[in-house]
C-alpha cells in the first residue's frame, strides 16, 4: 500500500513539472508574439488618398518697392485723403496738412454755417420745390454720415453737403426779403473757405500703390535694389520684434507697389540649402493663407544658414501693416496615393511594392512623387514612362498598377516573390 502511495506521489509530480513546463513554453511563446506586435503590429497595410507636406516656419523681413511722400508743413498735423491700405493712382491727393490758422478758419466757417441756417430757417420758401429737394438730400446725407469709416469717403460726403447748403442758401437769399444778408453771409463763407483750401498744402501719389502712413524708417534701406547688402548679421541687427504693427505716422505716409513684395528669411534646413533661384515653394502667413512664391535669391552666410529672398503677388495688403513676421514656408507637397516607405522597396533601381490579394503576392512598380519622413505619395507609370524606363512591349501590357485600398505588404522580401 505504501509502495502505491509512493508510486502515484511521483506521477502526480511528474505531471506537475509537465504543467510548469508547458506553461513556461506558452508564456514565452506570448511574449514573443507580444513582442513582434509590438515590433511590427501589422505586416500589411491599405492604400489610402493622402497628402503630404516638406514645412518648416521661419521668420521673415517683409521688403517692399515703396516710396515715403512729405510735404513742408508736416508740423502742422496732416488729414488723410486716401485711407490706410486704400489705393491711389499716380498724382492722386492722398493725404493734406493742415494750414496754419485752419482751426480758426473752421470755427468762422462755422459760424457763418449756423448764421446762413438760422437766416434760411427764418425765409418763407416752403413753396420752392428746388428748396426743399435740397433739404431732403441734406437730410439723407446727415443720416449716412455716422455710418460711414472710410476717411476718403467721410470727407467728400462732408463736401457734398456743404455744396448742398450752399445751394439752398442761394436759393433762399434769391426768394427772400434777406436775400443781400444771406449773399453776404455765403460771400464771406466762400472767402474763408478759399483761405483754408489756400493755405493747406496737398501732398500726391508719386506711384500707384497701397497708402500707408505706418512709416518706419526702413523704406529706403529694405528695398528690392538692396538685396545684395543683405546678411543676417544686418538684419538681425536690426532689432526688430516679430509680428509688431507698425506704428501709423502722423507726419509721412508711403505708396506701395501693390502688385509685388518680397520676404527674406534665414534657412538652415536641407530643403534651404538646396534651394535655386527660379524655384516655387508655397509661403503660409497668419491669416491660414496659402500662396505662391518664387525664390528670387539665394546666398550662403558664413554661418552655414542660407539667405533667401522670395517674392509673392498676393495678400501684399496682408503684410503692409508689419516688417517681420513668422510665416511657414512650404516647399512642396503632394497628394495621391498614400503608402508607408517601409512598404517599398529598391530593384534594379526602380521602387516597388508588394500587393497581397487573398494570399496572392505580387511585385508592383510604382512612381514616387515624393517622399517624407514615414509616408511616400506614389503614383502609375504611364506607358511612354515605362518604355522610358527600358520595358519590353510584353512587359508594358502586362503592368500592374497600384489602386486605392490595395493591401501592400511592409518590409517584404521580394526573393519569395516569383
Amino acid at each position: 500500500m505504501k509502495e502505491q502511495i509512493k508510486i502515484e506521489k511521483k506521477v502526480n509530480k511528474k505531471k506537475l513539472i509537465a504543467v510548469y513546463i508547458a506553461g513556461g513554453l506558452l508564456l514565452i511563446y506570448l511574449i514573443y508574439i507580444i513582442y513582434l506586435l509590438i515590433k511590427q503590429p501589422t505586416n500589411v497595410f491599405t492604400v489610402e488618398e493622402g497628402k503630404l507636406y516638406q514645412e518648416e516656419t521661419d521668420v521673415g523681413y517683409v521688403i517692399r518697392n515703396e516710396k515715403v511722400v512729405e510735404g513742408k508743413n508736416y508740423k502742422n498735423g496732416m488729414e488723410q485723403i486716401i485711407a490706410e491700405g486704400e489705393k491711389a493712382a499716380t498724382n492722386e491727393n492722398i493725404f493734406r496738412y493742415y494750414s496754419s490758422n485752419e482751426e480758426s478758419l473752421k470755427q468762422k466757417i462755422s459760424d457763418l454755417d449756423n448764421k446762413i441756417q438760422s437766416a434760411m430757417s427764418e425765409s418763407d420758401n416752403k413753396s420752392n420745390s428746388d428748396a426743399k429737394l435740397l433739404e431732403n438730400q441734406i437730410d439723407e446725407k446727415m443720416k449716412n454720415i455716422n455710418k460711414i469709416t472710410d476717411v476718403s469717403k467721410l470727407t467728400e460726403e462732408k463736401k457734398e453737403i456743404d455744396s448742398l447748403v450752399t445751394k439752398k442758401a442761394k436759393i433762399a437769399g434769391e426768394s427772400s426779403p434777406q436775400g443781400s444778408y444771406l449773399r453776404k453771409l455765403i460771400d464771406e463763407r466762400k472767402k474763408y473757405e478759399s483761405e483754408l483750401n489756400s493755405g493747406a498744402e496737398y501732398v500726391k501719389a508719386p506711384m500707384s500703390g497701397i497708402v500707408s502712413y505706418r512709416v518706419d524708417g526702413l523704406e529706403e534701406t529694405l528695398t528690392p535694389d538692396n538685396f545684395s547688402s543683405l546678411s543676417k548679421e544686418y538684419l538681425e541687427n536690426l532689432n526688430l520684434n516679430t509680428g509688431k504693427i507698425v506704428a501709423t505716422n502722423t507726419e509721412r505716409g508711403k505708396v506701395i507697389d501693390n502688385f509685388s513684395c518680397y520676404i527674406a528669411t534665414i534657412g538652415s534646413s536641407n530643403e534651404a540649402k538646396q534651394a535655386k533661384v527660379g524655384d516655387s515653394v508655397k509661403v503660409r502667413l497668419s491669416n491660414n493663407a496659402e500662396i505662391e512664391a518664387e525664390i528670387t535669391n539665394v546666398s550662403q552666410e558664413s554661418s552655414g544658414d542660407v539667405l533667401i529672398i522670395l517674392k509673392v503677388e498676393k495678400q501684399i495688403e496682408e503684410l503692409i501693416s508689419y516688417r517681420k513676421i513668422t510665416f511657414d514656408l512650404i516647399w512642396w507637397n503632394a497628394s495621391g496615393l498614400k503608402v508607408p516607405n517601409q512598404a517599398i522597396v529598391k530593384d534594379n533601381n526602380l521602387d516597388y511594392v508588394v500587393r497581397n490579394r487573398a494570399g496572392y503576392l505580387s511585385k508592383i512598380l510604382v512612381k514616387v512623387k515624393k517622399q517624407g519622413d514615414k509616408y511616400s505619395i506614389v503614383d502609375t507609370y504611364s506607358s511612354e514612362e515605362l518604355k522610358n524606363l527600358g520595358l519590353t512591349d510584353a512587359e508594358i501590357a502586362s503592368y500592374k498598377k497600384i489602386s486605392l485600398y490595395d493591401e501592400i505588404v511592409i518590409n517584404p522580401d521580394l526573393s519569395k516573390i516569383k
